[in-house]
Parts: C-alpha cells; structure tokens; sequence
C-alpha cells in the first residue's frame, strides 16, 4: 500500500469512526460502499474513489461485531421507556461553597422521592430537577454562582437489565437514533441500569418513536 493509499484509508476511517450510522450500517451490511466513498472523497477532498471504497470495506468491524450486535438487540428487548415532564437543568458555577449551599435542600427533595441528579462537569455542576422546584435552589445560590436555568425539557430514561453495564454500543445505539431524527440532546447519562436523556418538550413525541422502535 502506498503512502497516499494509507493517508487516504486514515482519514476514511477517522471519517467513518466520527458517524455511528455509517458505522452502523457498515457492521450491518447494508452501507452503500459507493454512495459513502462520494461522500467522504467531497469532505476530504480527494477524487480517488477507489481507495476510498475498498477503505471502506476494509473498516474494521471488530471480530466479534455479529455477537455485540445481538447482545445489544437482546437487552433493548428487556428494556423499558420511563418519561418525566416539567424537568429543569440549573448550570451552576464549581466550589464547595455551592454544594454546601445546596446541602439542605438536595437532601429534602431526595427525602420527598422527587428527581434530583446532580452531575459533576469540567466547569461546574449540572442539577437536573423538577420545574417546581428550582426556586428552592436558586435561592440558596447567589446570582453570580448560577450560570444557566433552562425550563421546559423532559427526561426519557430507558432502563434496561443490569447486564446493560457489560454491553458495549447500546448508548452508542440509542444516541444515534435521535441523531437520526434530529433530535437535539441537552444532556445524557448512563448509570447502572438507566440510560437518561434531557431534551426539549418539543422533541418528546418523536424521541419515544424513535426510541420505541429501537426497543423493538
């Protein structure tokens, strides 16, 4: 192989890596081989198809895909789809004065069963809440520790078997389902048996369809 054939099999696979859906596609042997080779070759610029496509049909799949793909298939069939309207997020800033803060009335809300997440970021801390309830943080916070306050999402949770966590690809899967359908994701987590996503109230209808027919 030369030299141009290896540059141009990197930036196909790098490409291909970069698009679960085509790499979906690839593992199922449905992809169009040619119809992804015109596509890569206009987005990196390079007019050699034939390399493109046989570096398409060298991707590597991985020697265990079929099996992977099954086990996914399999615990999406035991998994179920939970859904919570009237969710918030609260962007707040990083310290331990802002948790201390928090303390009393994360453990309150936790004490009444209703949905309190509290996610750790590179810049601070995203609080995931009932609508109703963010007035009990933001009073505790001052106004220079809060970043962001966005209302009107909803949570859909797909909870699955606790094999879930020994499966690779499923939040792969599950994420590029609404990817397909356009629907934007404001936050996602994936913890023991529970796959979440925050999204827009907008998007709720279609996000069940979505994820309903990846269930099977």
């Amino acid at each position: 192989m030369s030299n141009s054939d290896r540059t141009t099999a990197r930036a196909v696979r790098e490409w291909i890596d970069a698009r679960p859906a085509v790499t979906e596609a690839l593992r199922l042997g449905i992809a169009n081989h040619s119809a992804i080779a015109r596509k890569i070759g206009e987005e990196i610029g390079t007019e050699h198809l034939e390399a493109i496509v046989a570096a398409c049909r060298r991707f590597p799949l991985g020697p265990n895909h079929e099996s992977r793909e099954k086990t996914v298939r399999r615990v999406l069939s035991k998994s179920r789809i939970e859904t919570r309207s009237k969710v918030a997020t609260i962007t707040v800033d990083q310290g331990v004065d802002v948790l201390r803060r928090l303390g009393d009335v994360v453990e309150e809300i936790l004490d009444e069963n209703s949905i309190c997440r509290l996610i750790q970021v590179s810049r601070g801390t995203v609080i995931v809440i009932d609508e109703d309830s963010v007035p009990r943080f933001t009073r505790k916070l001052r106004e220079s520790q809060i970043i962001s306050v966005r209302r009107g999402l909803v949570e859909l949770a797909v909870t699955s078997p606790e094999s879930i966590e020994e499966t690779p690809g499923l939040l792969a899967r599950l994420t590029s389902v609404l990817s397909t359908r356009s629907i934007n994701i404001v936050q996602a987590m994936s913890c023991y048996t529970d796959t979440i996503f925050v999204l827009e109230r907008d998007d709720m209808s279609e996000a069940i369809d979505a994820l309903s027919h990846a269930l099977g």
